[in-house]
């Protein structure tokens, strides 16, 4: 049975990460930052770990909540918008929110959690949910800024991780135009297919995938 673990699942994409992976029989860990959502988890059959990754001494914590467990698949799933663009620069409270939560988060849970991935027999993988708005040589338009900038930063964090856990395929990965809060209901991906799309190209995923930045789909960005 593989152990797969899900960072941030209260709803969404990462909710439905646990459904999937849960309903393909895989022992399932995954976190949420309150009560309603770790009723969520647990009515999956996940096991359900308390964590709010915008807090920095909560995510401190993951370690400690794994314990030495052996993971074959993670993810870190949790992300939060910002609207406006480049002439109405954040708040610092909205730029750490977003910060805290895209990246920051990211870069706590990789030395916590990317050794317990690395030691998977069934060749760990650790994917980052991530924007194509984070690709920098294809912007158009300053919208979403802070955002932008958190999933830019998101991208490179995974590029830059990877040399140090050689034996961990780590991908950034986006989901698509998925009908979330963010997407609306005119998106052309739900939830369930954008997830099951990317199941499949977690489940594909080859050594010469390191570092890379993919669509759910599995096919790779050109340029970041």
């Amino acid at each position: 049975m593989s152990t797969v673990l899900v960072i941030g699942a209260s709803r969404g994409i990462g909710l439905e990460f646990v459904r999937q992976y849960a309903a393909e029989g895989a022992r399932v860990i995954a976190t949420a930052r309150d009560e309603v959502g770790l009723a969520r988890l647990r009515e999956l059959g996940a096991t359900a770990l308390k964590i709010d990754v915008a807090d920095p001494a909560s995510v401190s914590g993951l370690a400690w909540m794994l314990d030495g467990e052996e993971v074959d698949v993670a993810l870190y799933v949790a992300g939060v918008w910002s609207g406006a663009g480049a002439t109405s620069p954040p708040t610092q409270p909205e730029f750490d929110r977003v910060m805290h939560t895209n990246v920051l988060g990211a870069m706590q849970a990789i030395p916590q959690v990317a050794p317990l991935v690395a030691a998977s027999r069934h060749g760990g993988r650790f994917a980052f949910i991530t924007s194509g708005m984070g690709q920098i040589g294809t912007v158009e338009s300053s919208y979403g800024w802070t955002y932008r900038v958190s999933k830019a930063a998101l991208n490179m964090a995974v590029v830059a991780a990877q040399p140090d856990y050689p034996d961990v395929i780590m991908v950034a990965l986006c989901p698509g135009w998925v009908q979330t809060d963010m997407g609306g209901a005119s998106a052309p991906l739900s939830v369930q297919q954008s997830v099951t799309a990317m199941c499949a190209t977690l489940a594909d995923l080859e050594s010469g995938h390191k570092g890379a930045f993919l669509h759910h789909d599995g096919r790779r960005y050109e340029t970041f």
